[in-house]
């Protein structure tokens, strides 16, 4: 098994929790939802023997708290940490970073290519779910507002319900984004592994972070697309090929490698394929790095 080394890195308002393993190029892992760092376990086990594997806790997640009261988080101020991250590990702009982001951490990492893009030589960005991007915004903004309301007045199981009824079907995935493939898997005899049970020890207070904090904020987000064409970062976007095409993520990976003159990359799986078939997802991503 890999060696995992692990630190822990000062930002205005946070300190990120934060595992390095392997050697090589770095690639950085920005995971999604309610997951953290120990969601890419087996994905960054795969990856190590070619790339310098950085995963870590975002901000608010897990091992990574704030430095005070929970409050609504942005997206910039996340692509902020990665960027700070990235330099802590020893990227520099003569040796910019590959990065990979799943769903919201997708988000992150355009925003990171359209803020910072002297760091990234390539973002591999799976299936971000762009809700302004998509033509029935308008729908999203009073759902996520309607979730917002039912978070301060009743609770995250409240605002759980209300995100879950507002979906009519359509991306279902997402009101539970990040929870499917968490990366860890099963001992022998069925019981999960020591990795995975922490994890999901820690995901009951992410999943109530995520829905009240995180999630309406995130949906308002729109990067800024045209500059990260005009910086030149070359962006993959990504797509299960699980995922039906007309979730949410689906259509607005179509819209993002549109806007940016990109062509999609298929991945196995669907939103969370790199948790299912962690081989498989990292040989795809293996390509998606070397080619172009």
């Amino acid at each position: 098994m890999e060696a995992i080394r692990t630190g822990t890195l000062a930002t205005p308002g946070a300190t990120l929790h934060h595992e390095v393993r392997g050697s090589g190029p770095i690639l950085l892992l920005i995971c999604g939802g309610v997951y953290d760092a120990a969601g890419f376990a087996a994905l960054a086990a795969t990856l190590a023997d070619n790339y310098t594997v950085v995963t870590y806790d975002r901000r608010g997640n897990s091992r990574s708290p704030l430095d005070g009261p929970p409050e609504p988080q942005s997206v910039e101020v996340h692509a902020d940490d990665a960027a700070r991250l990235l330099t802590a590990v020893g990227v520099t702009p003569e040796e910019p970073a590959l990065v990979f982001g799943n769903s919201s951490g997708a988000v992150i990492g355009l925003e990171l290519a359209a803020r910072r893009p002297e760091l990234v030589r390539t973002l591999v960005a799976h299936e971000p779910p762009l809700f302004e991007l998509l033509p029935e915004r308008d729908r999203w903004r009073a759902l996520f507002q309607d979730v917002e309301d039912a978070f301060h007045k009743e609770g995250p199981g409240a605002a759980h319900q209300v995100f879950a009824a507002g979906l009519d079907g359509g991306g279902g995935e997402h009101a539970e984004e990040g929870q499917q493939g968490q990366g860890g898997g099963e001992a022998p005899g069925g019981l999960p592994d020591p990795e995975l049970m922490a994890m999901m020890g820690r995901m009951e207070q992410n999943a109530a972070f995520f829905i009240g904090y995180e999630a309406p904020s995130f949906s308002r987000h729109a990067p800024d697309l045209a500059a990260v064409r005009a910086a030149g970062v070359r962006v993959v976007p990504g797509l299960g090929e699980a995922t039906a095409e007309d979730e949410p993520y689906a259509r607005a990976t179509r819209l993002v490698a549109e806007r940016l003159g990109a062509e999609i990359t298929p991945f196995p799986g669907d939103h969370g394929g790199f948790g299912t078939d962690p081989a498989a997802f990292g040989a795809a991503l293996r390509k998606a790095l070397a080619t172009g």
